[in-house]
């Protein structure tokens, strides 16, 4: 008698213990529903240093524009060698910025 009521019950629970296990990580899972936050902040999170990135990236774009050797600026240049070189003249000031 026990064996006719598992051999009848036995595939449905199995599948409904299956469907259980999937729908509940579709909800608490590590892709699931309440991840949807999560990926919310991580997704701010990398646009705002993108953005960081975007801004240096302009900056050392300019500075490669103006170290261009068909046109290079004086100033960007002369301040690098000085920089580099670590020269300077007798009657100049050096304020360090750092």
């Amino acid at each position: 008698m026990v064996r006719v009521i598992l051999r009848r019950a036995g595939p449905p629970a199995l599948a409904l213990i299956v469907m259980a296990f999937f729908g509940g990580y579709a909800v608490v899972g590590q892709n699931g529903i309440l991840a949807y936050g999560d990926y919310k902040r991580e997704l701010a999170a990398r646009t705002a240093s993108y953005v960081a990135l975007d801004k240096q990236r302009a900056v050392l774009k300019n500075r490669v524009a103006l170290l261009d050797p068909r046109h290079a600026n004086p100033d960007m240049v002369e301040e690098l060698v000085r920089k580099q070189l670590k020269l300077a003249h007798p009657d100049e000031v050096i304020v360090p910025l750092n």
